[in-house]
């Protein structure tokens, strides 16, 4: 991971974690990341018992502004590494 992104912090708040922004610095400069889909998922049995899985967050490299799309495992890693793991997608 290059030493050159930092985070600094993430809006969403249960229970609509995924519709936050996460904000970072690149460079010495602030950028704020929207449109963040979670790797979990919820389902349900046939007697309506819910099951949830939560997983790491990701986003469309194509969502991230140029000059940071080379750096797109990095930011994902960075937002999973500080932000709290979500379970369906269903926020976006």
């Amino acid at each position: 991971m290059t030493d050159n992104i930092k985070f600094i912090e993430y809006t969403g708040k249960y229970p609509n974690l995924c519709s936050g922004t996460l904000v970072i610095l690149f460079k010495g400069e602030e950028y704020r990341i929207r449109g963040w889909t979670s790797g979990g998922s919820i389902s349900f049995d046939d007697k309506w018992n819910d099951y949830v899985w939560h997983g790491d967050r990701s986003i469309d490299r194509k969502k991230l502004p140029t000059v940071l799309q080379p750096f797109h495992s990095d930011i994902e890693k960075l937002m999973n590494e500080n932000v709290e793991k979500g379970c369906c997608g269903g926020c976006i």
